[in-house]
């Protein structure tokens, strides 16, 4: 009973929590110049790093990380795991506390606060320090594009554009108190806790799953995030308006760009698979130590060498 007293204090009620506010002054990494230099700078860092590898080491041998893409990931599912606890824990605290308030707004259930904040709801709180923290963690999840192209000497659009486009959508949801985002980071840091855990696991040489792992969990968060955008439309217009929904909008254009190159790599990869016989145990999961972050996807491929080199999603994302 203590500990678990201890565990809600510190992910819900401790405060430092409590009293988090998204500022240009009280927070890091919250500025408009930082977003574009971080991501800038991100692509720049992956291409010069993909063309130097290229120029001087012609061959295609990977080159070995050690233990660092599987320490990476084991990281990366307890920090996800510990962001979807603390978020749970303390979306139920807010809905406690301002329960009473939601008779202005015309919200009658926690549901629709989950999926639609008030208008003139402010950064500030419980579940807004949690999405500043897996803000903070979209940056971590980009080192799996360094892994990759030392690895595998591989980069392509997607991998850029999705990690680039996850980092700036959760700096929109804490600087537009954007709507939506808490059920956001629930779905995503659920699933990317699962993933990163399966890519630990296959990473130290324990059995990978007999389909792929990855693709699946993928259409899940795409299926589940699709859903609460419907939710989120019928909400504003029923309700009276949602806070931030002019980033909602953009950002939902954003995450169509990424749906559509997910479905475009998934039918692919379908058909490579139906082509090349591959169904079997072995042939479907190909281990774990690259990918992930902002993407979940890069080891769900055939082993034809057709087969598009894509790294699809993991949400932001």
């Amino acid at each position: 009973m203590v500990q678990h007293s201890l565990i809600y204090y510190y992910l819900s009620e401790h405060p430092s929590i409590i009293a988090f506010r998204w500022s240009h002054t009280q927070s890091w990494f919250n500025t408009w110049p930082f977003l574009f230099t971080s991501i800038i700078s991100y692509i720049l860092i992956s291409t010069t790093l993909h063309l130097l590898f290229h120029l001087i080491l012609r061959n295609n041998k990977p080159l070995p990380l050690g233990p660092i893409p599987a320490l990476h990931s084991l990281a990366m599912s307890l920090i996800s795991a510990t962001i979807f606890a603390g978020i749970l824990l303390s979306a139920a605290a807010e809905i406690r506390d301002t329960r009473w308030l939601w008779r202005r707004s015309k919200l009658t259930t926690s549901f629709q606060w989950l999926l639609c904040f008030p208008l003139g709801t402010r950064p500030t709180g419980r579940v807004f320090f949690w999405s500043y923290v897996f803000y903070v963690s979209r940056f971590l999840h980009s080192f799996r594009t360094i892994f990759t192209i030392i690895k595998r000497r591989k980069l392509s659009f997607y991998q850029l554009f999705n990690n680039s486009i996850l980092i700036f959508m959760s700096f929109s949801w804490l600087e537009f108190s954007q709507s939506f985002q808490v059920l956001g980071i629930l779905l995503s840091t659920s699933i990317y806790s699962v993933v990163y855990g399966y890519r630990f696991w296959t990473a130290i040489g324990l059995p990978r799953a007999c389909f792929p792992f990855v693709v699946n969990c993928q259409i899940v968060l795409l299926g589940c995030n699709l859903i609460c955008h419907v939710g989120v439309l019928l909400l504003h217009f029923m309700k009276g308006g949602c806070n931030g929904i002019g980033a909602w909008v953009f950002n939902s254009v954003l995450n169509g760009a990424i749906l559509f190159l997910f479905l475009n790599f998934y039918v692919r990869m379908h058909l490579e698979r139906k082509k090349s016989g591959a169904g079997e145990c072995g042939d479907g999961v190909k281990g774990s130590g690259d990918g992930g972050g902002g993407r979940l996807v890069n080891d769900e491929k055939s082993k034809s060498k057709s087969t598009p080199d894509v790294l699809v999603k993991d949400k932001e994302i």
